[in-house]
C-alpha cells in the first residue's frame, strides 16, 4: 500500500455521481523555489455553458516563468498570481514524461482483458509524478494499477475489494454503452483547450447519460478546465473552467 503524502490535481468525483470515492489528499511541495500548498479544486471553480463567462477567484502565490510539458513557455506578467492549485499543477506537469494515453495502455497490458475506466494525475511532496488508473473487466470487476509518470512503468495491479455486485453490474453497464474512447474523448477537449490531459473518467450524468470527463491543464496559467463528454457521439455536455 502507498503510504507517500500525495496531491491530487483534479477533483473529479462530484457529490451526486462518480464510481471512485471522492477525496484530495494535499501536500506541500517545494520545488524550483516554489512552495506549495494544499488547496481546494472547487472553490472559485466556474461553470461554462453557451453565451457564459467563468469567474476567477483569488490569487494566492507568485506567479514565475516556466515551461510545459510540451515545451511551451508560460509566462505570465509580473502582476499575475497563482493560487496553491495552480502552484501545484505549475510543478508536477512539466515533469510528466509519460502521457495519459501511454499510461492507460500500461494500466490495461497489466491486467488481461480490461478496459479502461480512469486515470489520474498525482504527486507526491517530493515533486515525483505517477498515474493513478483504474481499468476493469468485462464483469465489472476493477483493478487499479499505478503508472510512473516518468518511466512509464506499471506496478503490480491491485484488485478492488469493496465493489459490491450493484457497483459491478453499473460499471459493467458503463463500459457496454460507451462507444467512445478514452482517447477519442481526449481529443475533443484538448481541441478546445491546448494543455495537458490530467485527467479522463468514465461516469455518468444524473440524467443517465454515459460520458468521459476529461480534465485539461493549461500550460500558460496552470488552469484546469474539465469536460463532460457524451461517450456516445463525443458531444461536450458542460464545461467547467477551474481557475483556482
Amino acid at each position: 500500500m502507498n503510504t507517500e503524502c500525495s496531491f491530487s490535481l483534479t477533483r473529479r468525483h462530484r457529490a451526486s455521481r462518480g464510481l471512485r470515492a471522492a477525496g484530495l489528499v494535499c501536500a506541500v511541495a517545494a520545488m524550483g523555489g516554489l512552495v506549495t500548498g494544499c488547496g481546494s479544486e472547487d472553490d472559485g471553480a466556474s461553470r461554462k455553458t453557451s453565451g457564459s463567462t467563468p469567474t476567477t477567484s483569488a490569487a494566492a502565490v507568485a506567479a514565475a516563468p516556466s515551461k510545459s510539458a510540451d515545451g511551451d513557455s508560460a509566462s505570465p506578467s509580473p502582476g499575475d498570481r497563482f493560487t496553491d492549485d495552480q502552484a501545484e499543477r505549475k510543478a508536477l506537469v512539466p515533469q510528466v514524461k509519460v502521457p495519459y494515453d501511454k499510461a492507460l495502455t500500461a494500466a490495461t497490458d497489466a491486467v488481461p482483458g480490461s478496459k479502461p475506466v480512469s486515470i489520474e494525475l498525482q504527486g507526491a511532496a517530493n515533486g515525483t509524478p505517477w498515474w493513478d488508473a483504474d481499468v476493469a473487466k468485462a464483469d465489472g470487476g476493477k483493478f487499479t494499477v499505478r503508472v510512473d509518470a516518468v518511466s512509464g512503468k506499471a506496478d503490480k495491479p491491485r484488485a478492488e475489494t469493496d465493489e459490491d455486485a450493484d457497483e459491478k453490474r453499473q460499471l459493467a453497464g458503463l463500459l457496454d454503452k460507451a462507444e467512445v474512447t478514452p482517447e477519442q474523448a481526449a481529443a475533443v477537449a484538448t481541441g478546445r483547450t491546448k494543455g495537458t490531459v490530467s485527467s479522463v473518467e468514465l461516469d455518468d450524468t444524473d440524467q443517465g447519460v454515459t460520458i468521459w470527463s476529461v480534465d485539461v491543464v493549461s500550460p500558460k496559467d496552470w488552469t484546469k478546465t474539465s469536460y463532460d463528454i457524451d461517450a456516445a457521439n463525443k458531444k461536450v455536455l458542460q464545461e467547467e473552467v477551474d481557475r483556482d
